[in-house]
């Protein structure tokens, strides 16, 4: 993927949080995963969270960061897959601001290379809420790893062309 070097990196705030009825910060590898790729990347972790699979707890929590000033971007991992418990697209669903459709899509073009036609179990979303961007990831560090390597790490790169999602972060409240 080109990277212009001409450009100066930007870095931006990042939020984690882990969505799971069983992880504790102890067992949270794929939190884990996304934070040491996001500090090695340069960006801020400004926050780390782990919350039960509840779609009102989901829906409040991405609420509340998202409007805190300091935060650019939310990465969460877990509750995209099929089970009952699994509600993360649905929460992010009733209050995105516009969803990214594309993310989901690559992101299973990438896990079928990985994982074959398991990838179809994958539910993973992102969208705008608040114009804060905000990306689901299932719950495996395996699908961490390759959401962010395969993905994020270039779209949340302001030197990544032809384009990115930070350079849009401005105009992203225009109306």
């Amino acid at each position: 993927m080109p990277i212009d070097t001409s450009i100066d990196f930007v870095s931006i705030n990042i939020v984690i949080i882990t969505i799971s009825d069983s992880r504790t910060i102890e067992n949270d590898t794929s939190g884990d995963t996304l934070e040491k790729r996001i500090e090695e990347s340069g960006h801020n972790m400004v926050k780390r969270t782990i919350i039960p699979d509840d779609v009102e707890k989901i829906k409040n929590t991405l609420e509340s960061i998202s409007k805190e000033k300091e935060v650019d971007c939310i990465i969460t991992t877990g509750g995209t897959g099929l089970t009952g418990r699994d509600t993360t697209p649905e929460a992010v669903k009733e209050i995105a601001s516009k969803q990214i459709d594309g993310f989901g899509e690559l992101f299973r073009q990438i896990s079928f290379e990985k994982i074959g036609t398991s990838a179809i179990q994958s539910r993973a979303v992102a969208a705008l809420i608040n114009s804060t961007y905000v990306f689901c990831l299932p719950g495996s560090t395996g699908a961490c790893k390759d959401g962010w390597d395969e993905i994020l790490k270039y779209q949340l790169d302001i030197r990544h062309r032809p384009c990115n999602f930070v350079e849009i972060m401005p105009r992203l409240n225009e109306k």
